[in-house]
């Protein structure tokens, strides 16, 4: 991906170092609020909890912040790793932060086109760099999360060691396959400003099990996924920023966390019912719809029933 010598966004919130520490604590009641006096609604955690399944992390200890149930399952078990010792020097800290900036600048600028040919203002969202846990503007946020958007302060929230992860543990190195995740993040953003979030809780609300509301929710990670392939088409052309091999790269990091295979790895099999990003062959399809269509209306997997 060519990204050096390009614009920095200037919507980086580098708060690194008031987060991070001894590891991130889930005090009692600090958890994610829901519902009603300002709380976080059903699809205002959908990103959240999503990835917290995706991770292996029980949602009823983010939501509630002290592990007392919520009803209804826990997460998909992975095996926690042990705690690593920072391996970044200052200098590739930097530039991991710089790549970030970069990326999230080319969104902005992408997006704006999008949105003005349109007839509309694209709003940017803000990106904050945390490490290890962070009160976000849905409530404490673990970097086990991996990165997430937060609706209710239009704030997408990014541990960098996360892209370690992405290359060691799901195998999906390269540069792109890191701008593909920072894309799908925007991409919630984008459904965030189209009011399609608010759809989502809506059908949500009315879905009757819980098989329902999951397939609600891999509709929206789907279409994200759309998202970000609609913004790598579009910078392709503006800018020149794609190399070869960049698409594959993206494609890979979409396959290896679809929810089939996380299952898989895990468990060793696979139940559909309780997917909540889609199959890896959903999320490499979507991402590449959009991708060679460059065009949103094509990402409308709400009413589609070719999931």
């Amino acid at each position: 991906m060519r990204w050096q010598g390009r614009r920095e966004s200037e919507n980086v919130e580098d708060r690194r170092d008031e987060s991070g520490g001894g590891g991130f604590p889930f005090p009692g009641g600090g958890g994610i609020q829901i519902g009603q006096g300002g709380g976080l609604g059903i699809v205002g955690v959908i990103v959240i909890v999503g990835i917290a399944l995706l991770f292996g992390i029980d949602p009823r200890v983010i939501l509630q912040g002290g592990g007392e149930g919520l009803p209804g399952g826990g997460g998909i078990q992975i095996p926690r790793e042990a705690p690593r010792p920072p391996s970044q020097s200052a200098t590739t800290d930097d530039q991991a932060k710089r790549f970030v900036s970069v990326v999230l600048g080319d969104t902005e600028d992408t997006w704006t086109k999008i949105f003005a040919s349109q007839g509309a203002r694209y709003s940017p969202p803000k990106l904050v760099l945390f490490r290890d846990g962070i009160q976000s503007g849905c409530g404490l946020a673990s970097a086990q999360m991996g990165p997430f958007y937060c609706p209710m302060n239009r704030k997408v929230y990014i541990d960098l060691s996360f892209f370690d992860m992405l290359k060691r543990r799901f195998r999906a190195p390269g540069e792109f396959a890191q701008a593909y995740v920072i894309a799908h993040e925007i991409g919630h953003h984008i459904q965030n400003l189209q009011g399609r979030l608010q759809q989502a809780q809506r059908l949500q609300a009315a879905a009757t099990s819980e098989g329902q509301r999951n397939a609600i929710q891999v509709r929206v990670e789907l279409q994200a996924d759309c998202y970000a392939g609609v913004w790598a088409h579009h910078t392709a052309k503006l800018n020149n920023t794609l190399e070869p091999g960049d698409i594959e790269s993206a494609l890979r990091a979409a396959a290896a966390i679809g929810d089939d295979a996380i299952q898989k790895s895990t468990r060793g099999y696979a139940v559909p019912d309780s997917f909540t990003h889609g199959s890896s062959e959903q999320r490499a399809r979507w991402f590449t719809r959009g991708y060679q269509t460059g065009s949103l209306a094509s990402c409308d997997t709400f009413n589609t029933d070719a999931i």
